[in-house]
């Protein structure tokens, strides 16, 4: 039995909710090898970012180097990428290496409210590295900070003003909109796809890292990418019911 290796190029969460370790737990769950670059180590709970200590770029790039140099690698991931610097390493490498799949969650913010961005990459993350993306999967005010101005009432303007920046595909998520339901909307050259399902009242620690990590895994099991997306928000539905609460704060999606 062979499985699709999945990479991931994101930050340490050190209490295992988010970053590569959701990442790697949700590569599992869906039937892929996970492999990691990690780019920076958080000091983390479930009640806020304390410390961030970004890795060397040298040895940012050996990890990728490492991994491409002996794994086939189906699809890959990325998500805290912290800096400029960083940002356009890891564009310099997907240009280099060409995964067949690239799935970017522009992380900026954590649930706790610590930014994981600096101000000065958002350049590098607009202009180099979403425009090789497959899919990139921000959430509304991620959505406003890539655009540079509130989106509005008008969230499909929104989509298309996201989907002209290069990537291929926009998964725009809807849980920071208000209703009773969350609407997420994945954009592409033929439209746009709605995809509903009831909120719940609490919010889930992870929840982006893990809806980029399916989504990926999906596309390395060989769905196409509306299928991969419609796949991995169902699953993440899934996994937000069966979420617990292993510490003082937020509760972590991949909870079962």
């Amino acid at each position: 039995m062979t499985k699709p290796n999945t990479l991931t190029i994101a930050g340490s969460d050190s209490g295992g909710g988010a970053g590569i370790q959701a990442d790697l737990k949700t590569f599992q769950a869906r039937g892929t090898h996970g492999l990691t670059a990690i780019t920076a180590v958080t000091s983390q709970n479930t009640r806020g970012v304390r410390a961030v200590h970004t890795l060397p770029l040298a040895h940012i790039r050996s990890q990728i180097e490492a991994v491409f140099d002996d794994f086939p690698i189906a699809a890959v991931k990325t998500g805290m990428l912290g800096s400029a610097a960083v940002t356009r390493l890891v564009a310099r490498e997907m240009q280099r290496r060409k995964p067949p799949w690239l799935v970017v969650d522009p992380v900026m913010v954590a649930t706790s409210g610590a930014r994981l961005l600096d101000e000065d990459a958002m350049d590098a993350l607009v202009n180099r590295l979403i425009p090789l993306a497959d899919v990139v999967t921000p959430n509304l005010p991620e959505a406003e900070a890539l655009l540079g101005r509130p989106v509005g009432r008008d969230i499909d303007a929104a989509g298309a003003d996201l989907l002209a920046l290069g990537a291929r595909a926009v998964l725009l998520k809807g849980g920071h909109a208000r209703g009773r339901d969350i609407v997420d909307r994945y954009y592409d050259a033929d439209g746009v796809l709605e995809i509903r399902h009831p909120r719940l009242p609490f919010e889930g620690h992870g929840s982006g890292c893990t809806l980029a990590s399916a989504l990926a895994a999906e596309l390395a099991r060989g769905k196409s990418p509306r299928a991969a997306a419609r796949a991995a928000l169902a699953w993440v539905d899934r996994a937000f019911q069966r979420a617990w609460r292993p510490g003082a704060g937020t509760v972590h999606v991949l909870g079962h």
